[in-house]
């Protein structure tokens, strides 16, 4: 066989290089949850659908967005909104301090290991609906590195965690649509590094922390550039690794590190969990000199990390021990450290839910009067969507959890954890019988989020508009009227929540208020809920107010700062089923006199509307006053009303200040996979936000779908010809100029096959379109690079009756390309696919001996499945992270650090990668000689 010896050879920067020992299967206890099985059918993963997946740091030192699969379809492009200033006069609780901050780590839609799409048409999945109470979000579930086939995400692992046969990234970036949606609302969106003995494989903190010969940290400098490119704001570090712990000696260049992300105006997060005494994985719960290094270093009087996320056992001697330290330390060194920014004291939401011991645990960080003394984070609270089935005390197969009957218990159970035990804000004493088991919840003890954290709001200015959108929807409706019938996900067209979820003043019946996501939506049985569904106005959903009305009811709907001048109108757009005696006004509460509900009628509103009718309310008599928060007044006129309904699909306030959009220039296909009715397009995007929120694609008059960005992926072409037209929406939330193209995939080349063989040979083959449409280019260009060390990018030219081409000298190493088909009367086609893949590349990392020590970093090819360690011709076994026993190989991912770096007294070494189509490579002698 044909051997090849590689010695010793340092490249740039060493990131992989490290040796390390075995890491035992010890670490806290984290949340719990169920996974989602990839979607199947209609719904099942698009062929060229984009999607997010994690990070070693092997990738992030060698990212480029050239290389990254899918990359500019990733970006989130919305700008972190400025947050309107407190008015505690306004809020459920007045006596909430607005200084206590609010982290939420948790999962995003929920189908996050593989196949994390940023929108799709699947309703089911998970649509974070409390950004008011948050100042920072995270990621939190981990997602499988890139090329990670989807197979490996099987019926073994969906049994057990602990069988999960792959490569988790150490760096997990948060989906872009989470990103639009939290910078919508001035939440900062923050990527997740994670460090731990078992979930990252071989992955360790010390590939991380590595420094160039110049004393730069080159992961940390690529971080800050795919935070930049991304479009996120910084990063929540989790280190947890130990036996063998953090090396004291490292703990210099980790702060280097941090203080690299600091210095680039990144968010950094660190999670409470190093003794910088020791390198223990302990965790203090409070501030001290072992651990406050990674706040603040005393040495150069510089800041490392923006805050600490602590442990969840923090409670009142912690607290009093991290103010008195701050104190301290400020006195000292001139700092002006505050508790309320850079402390923040941790509950395991997604592990005790709606339990007693979680109740207990936040009546802890609290003070004799029931506030906060520090900020609060979270960890898992996606419970409510992601844990549904583990409350159900049901197990896998079961996925309720991803199916659309059951999402009226994901919208309730995410109410009674932000919005408290009667899902009203200005409520949140807990009940003394449990009225909410149905939706497998408890509301006996957790008294919600609202109870502590104060709300936030981004509505300022004179212009505000919301269509009640949630993310998702079962049909999306323009107008009133289905545009198209398909269930979607999107949280870039999440419109900003409606702050208080559901505050009403009425000295009555309280009445229902529910999103109204149509006919299909189930309401479940327990009679909460019994509105006729009528779907939304413009989106997925619209406000439904529904029940007995018997006195005069003030749903409060928006926190503000809105200006008002004589050219402020307010329109509505509601739908009424039934004339009844009943009005609705708008409440609106003026910033100088808070006290004081305003009310402006809306004319004939206890009409029947016969579909939506549209209100425009002259506001101009309030000019000079500033809306400090406003809402709906429902009064019952007459009598008492029985069966009351009022829907709402739109409410704008607009002075006619914003500027009617115009069309984007530049709208073309990049490709159109006619033969899986994929299309990707994009157009020149205004990168002023004030002007245009976001950009609506139509096929023809069909919605396809929307982002504020310049690239969009449509899943699904409602049809094979017509025309494409992305529509900017203004600031006052109408649409302005279309740009139009035509597109015409009817009358062009069909049925693109491509057969790449072991030769290297590329043959492709199509049908014609009966109408000769002149001669064909046909383009093959290799994608993202990962193996071949010069992209591929050929064309050949032929006549108009032709209908295949070969390709020679092709790459046979499984890279990705796309070829593009294109007549010259005709729209072109393109067809994407993998090289045929019969080499793996040789283990070619910078190992090296220290004595009989051998150090094996971990291989950096794209998709290396195991490494076999051949000492005398005998394999090597290796131990696997849960103790799951040991292999006769390294697994990716699975395999310990142990594995990075061992003891070997063999006289001869050599090591053999396997790739995921089973390809071996070539030997390559680490000891002794070739024979």
């Amino acid at each position: 066989m044909k051997i090849l010896k590689k010695k010793k050879s340092w490249s740039k920067f060493t990131v992989l290089s490290v040796s390390t020992a075995l890491f035992a299967a010890s670490f806290p206890y984290t949340a719990a949850a169920g996974d989602t099985w990839p979607f199947a059918g209609e719904q099942a993963h698009g062929a060229n659908q984009p999607s997010v997946h994690g990070y070693t740091s092997g990738h992030i030192a060698d990212w480029s967005p050239e290389r990254d699969p899918y990359a500019d379809m990733l970006r989130s492009r919305v700008p972190l909104q400025r947050r309107i200033a407190p008015l505690a006069s306004t809020q459920a609780n007045p006596k909430l301090n607005p200084n206590v901050q609010m982290t939420n780590v948790s999962g995003d839609y929920g189908n996050a290991f593989i196949e994390n799409a940023p929108y799709t048409n699947k309703f089911a999945q998970y649509h974070f609906n409390f950004w008011q109470y948050v100042d920072y979000w995270s990621p939190w579930h981990g997602t499988a590195t890139a090329y990670t086939p989807t197979e490996y995400y099987d019926e073994l692992a969906q049994k057990d965690w602990q069988q999960k046969w792959f490569e988790f990234g150490m760096l997990n970036i948060p989906n872009p649509t989470y990103t639009d949606a939290a910078h919508k609302n001035g939440v900062m969106a923050l990527a997740g590094i994670f460090s731990s003995n078992n979930d990252r494989g071989q992955q360790t903190y010390k590939q991380m922390i590595v420094k160039d010969k110049k004393g730069r940290y080159p992961v940390a400098e690529k971080l800050i550039e795919m935070a930049e490119y991304f479009g996120y704001d910084g990063y929540f570090i989790n280190q947890e690794e130990q036996n063998p712990n953090v090396a004291v000696a490292d703990i210099p260049d980790y702060v280097g590190f941090m203080k690299a992300l600091q210095n680039a105006g990144l968010y950094v997060q660190w999670y409470d969990s190093l003794n910088t005494a020791t390198g223990a994985n302990t965790f203090a719960r409070t501030f001290s000199d072992n651990n406050v290094s990674f706040l603040f270093d005393k040495a150069t009087g510089k800041q490392v990390s923006q805050s600490f996320f602590f442990d969840y056992g923090m409670g009142n001697n912690q607290i009093n021990a991290a103010a008195s330290y701050l104190s301290g330390l400020n006195a000292q060194y001139g700092t002006n450290f505050d508790l309320n920014k850079v402390g923040f004291a941790g509950l395991e939401a997604g592990r005790d839910r709606f339990k007693s011991v979680n109740g207990t645990a936040l009546r802890n960080k609290l003070d004799a009067s029931g506030l906060p003394r520090l900020s609060l984070a979270t960890l898992g609270a996606d419970f409510v969507h992601a844990g549904l089935d583990e409350d159900m005390n049901l197990s896998w197969p079961v996925q309720h959890r991803s199916e659309n009957d059951y999402q009226w218990m994901t919208g309730l159970r995410e109410q009674l954890w932000w919005s408290g035990p009667n899902v009203d804000p200005s409520n949140t004493a807990t009940s003394a019988t449990n009225t909410v088991a149905d939706a497998y919840a408890d509301n006996r003890y957790w008294p919600g989020i609202s109870s502590v954290i104060a709300e936030r709001s981004v509505a300022g200015g004179t212009n505000f508009y919301t269509d009640f959108n949630t993310g998702h929807g079962l049909s999306y409706y323009r107008d009133g009227a289905v545009s198209n019938e398909d269930e979607w996900s999107n949280m870039s067209l999440q419109d900003v929540p409606v702050t208080w979820q559901w505050w009403q003043d009425t000295s009555g019946s309280r009445l229902a208020v529910d999103f109204d996501y149509g006919p299909a939506y189930d309401l479940g049985d327990s009679g909460r809920q019994t509105y006729k569904q009528i779907g939304g106005y413009d989106g997925g959903s619209s406000l439904v107010v529904s029940g007995k009305l018997d006195a005069e009811t003030f749903l409060r709907l928006y926190k503000t700062d809105l200006s008002v001048n004589k050219n402020s109108k307010l329109s509505i757009a509601y739908n009424k089923q039934a004339t009844d005696s009943s009005s609705m006004q708008v409440g609106l509460i003026f910033e100088d006199r808070t006290e004081e509900v305003v009310k402006v009628p809306v004319p004939d509103s206890g009409e029947a509307t016969k579909g939506w009718r549209t209100a425009e309310l002259d506001l101009g008599a309030y000019a000079g006053s500033s809306i400090a928060a406003f809402g709906l007044v429902f009064a019952p006129g007459e009598g008492e009303i029985g069966s009351y309904q009022m829907n709402v699909g739109e409410i704008r306030i607009h002075d006619g200040s914003a500027v009617r959009p115009a069309a984007p220039a530049g709208l073309a296909v990049e490709e159109a996979f006619a033969d899986t009715g994929e299309m990707n397009i994009r157009w020149k995007m205004n990168a002023d936000y004030d002007a245009v929120k976001q950009y609506n694609v139509y096929v023809n008059d069909t919605f396809v779908g929307g982002k504020y960005d310049e690239v969009f992926y449509i899943k699904h072409l409602p049809a094979r010809s017509g025309t494409i037209r992305v529509v900017p929406v203004g600031a006052d939330g109408l649409e302005g100029d279309a740009a139009v193209l035509p597109f015409d995939l009817a009358n062009t080349v069909s049925d693109v096959r491509v057969e790449s063989t072991a030769d290297g040979k590329m043959i492709v083959r199509w049908t014609n379109p009966s109408k000769p449409a002149g001669n064909l280019k046909i383009n093959v260009d290799s994608v993202n690079a990962a193996t071949s060390k010069k992209p591929v990018k050929i064309n050949k030219v032929v006549s108009e009756s032709t209908a295949s081409v070969t390709f020679d000298k092709m790459p046979v190493n499984g890279d990705e390309y796309v070829v593009t088909i294109s007549p010259k009367r005709a729209d072109a086609v393109a067809v994407s696919g993998t090289f045929i893949d019969t080499v793996a590349e040789p283990y070619a990392e910078n190992w090296y001996w220290e004595g009989d020590t051998l150090h094996l970093p971990m291989p950096g090819t794209r998709d290396w499945r195991y490494l076999y360690v051949y000492e005398d011709g005998v394999l090597r076994s290796f131990p696997t992270t849960y103790g799951v026993g040991d292999k006769d190989r390294i697994i990716r991912g699975r395999s310990t650090k142990a594995s990075l770096a061992f003891s070997s007294t063999a006289k001869n070494v050599y090591v053999v990668l396997e790739d995921y189509a089973g390809n071996r490579s070539a030997p390559v002698v680490l000891r002794g000689d070739d024979k």
